[in-house]
């Protein structure tokens, strides 16, 4: 039987939209009160609207039943209640910052409306959440029902090695069963390159590479001081240079700060002494994070092989932060912990299996299914 991933589809472009968007206007700051947006307009592509808002203590925000999915992730300050329509709903812990746990979020299916209400762990304070949604496409084996998604759900994989070492941690994972949506995050610790080698996906090109539209959302330990630097660029002779012309933006981000990636490759480089923090949310057509790599640099995969990881990575595993060096084994249950230095089959990744309904109305628990997670 065919992989679905893999097959190729007269109905999907072949290529990202032509964009000519001014360059500066990837980079997208929040408001005063944390909130920021991003839509296909804005952003010149196809499907993903983004955006992240602060909810404080009984403070709601609606999700309309408008044949979009949706991703919700609690970043820090506490958790919140998320109650789809006819349902009594159900929490998400959440947790004081990135840096202290990982994730808890949920999937709602396209059709799904929802309240979400904040329930920080300050009482004057607030919960800081990003919502990712993309129109659905149809696609079979998506559940009817939301779906939870607690720490213990997600997988942690230590990526490269040397200072290009990073942790990623899955979240809606190519397996996962959502439509458009994928996932993750990713911790870059003090000095260190993530997002690297420098790759693209703005082309389908299967088995080796799809067309994925993706936002970068940032979060430091030190909000007021700390910083990285992103950067966005296309080559000379990829099909989005050929129809959009050159571009080649490169930005220095902070707290709660946004970059679209419409296309182009997108390295990232934390300052020494900083660890820094992004969210990842990502839609297309295929499931798969298959990517291709800037030919310029790709050789420094094969480096990885005999050099040894960051010993500070992960940053934060299954039970918190993780001193420096120490080995902790993954709680039983758990999602596990991956490794790939070389990036073998340049992460790609086949469709989800139908995960079951669920009558009741409340969230299917991921505990009791299991979900092979795969590569960002």
């Amino acid at each position: 039987m065919s992989d679905p991933a893999v097959t190729p589809k007269a109905d999907i472009p072949s290529t990202a939209p032509r964009n000519r968007l001014p360059t500066d206007s990837l980079h997208r700051e929040p408001d005063n009160d944390g909130s920021l947006s991003v839509d296909p307009t804005l952003a010149g592509w196809r499907y993903l609207s983004f955006r992240t808002l602060r909810l404080a203590a009984g403070e709601t925000f609606d999700l309309p039943a408008d044949g979009q999915e949706t991703a919700v992730v609690v970043l820090g300050g506490g958790g919140v209640h998320v109650a789809p329509e006819g349902s009594a709903g159900f929490p998400l812990d959440g947790r004081r910052s990135v840096w202290d746990g990982l994730p808890w979020a949920t999937y709602l299916p396209g059709g799904s409306a929802a309240r979400i209400t904040g329930s920080p762990l300050d009482h004057h304070g607030s919960v800081d959440i990003a919502v990712a949604r993309a129109p659905s496409s149809g696609r079979s084996g998506v559940p009817a029902t939301p779906v939870l998604i607690r720490p213990a759900d997600c997988v942690i994989e230590v990526r490269g090695a040397g200072n290009a070492t990073r942790q990623i941690t899955h979240i809606v994972p190519p397996d996962f069963p959502a439509d458009r949506l994928l996932l993750v995050e990713v911790y870059t610790p003090s000095g260190n390159w993530s997002s690297w080698p420098p790759h693209k996906h703005d082309q389908d090109a299967m088995p080796n590479e799809a067309v994925l539209e993706e936002v970068y959302s940032y979060r430091f330990r030190r909000p007021a001081q700390d910083w990285a630097i992103q950067r966005v660029y296309r080559r000379t002779g990829t099909p989005l240079y050929t129809s959009s012309g050159p571009r080649d933006g490169l930005w220095t981000v902070h707290d709660g700060d946004t970059v679209i990636v419409p296309d182009g490759y997108h390295p990232f480089v934390t300052a020494h002494g900083i660890d820094a923090y992004y969210l990842n949310a990502l839609a297309g057509d295929r499931r798969t994070m298959a990517c291709s790599f800037d030919p310029d640099l790709d050789f420094v995969r094969d480096a990885w092989a005999v050099m040894d990881t960051d010993p500070h990575v992960p940053l934060v595993d299954h039970f918190g932060p993780r001193p420096v060096g120490v080995e902790r084994s993954t709680p039983t249950g758990s999602g596990r912990h991956g490794s790939d230095r070389s990036h073998a089959g340049q992460g790609q990744e086949g469709m989800a299996g139908d995960p079951g309904g669920d009558p009741s109305g409340q969230a299917i628990d991921l505990s009791s299914k299991a979900h092979e997670r795969g590569q960002e």
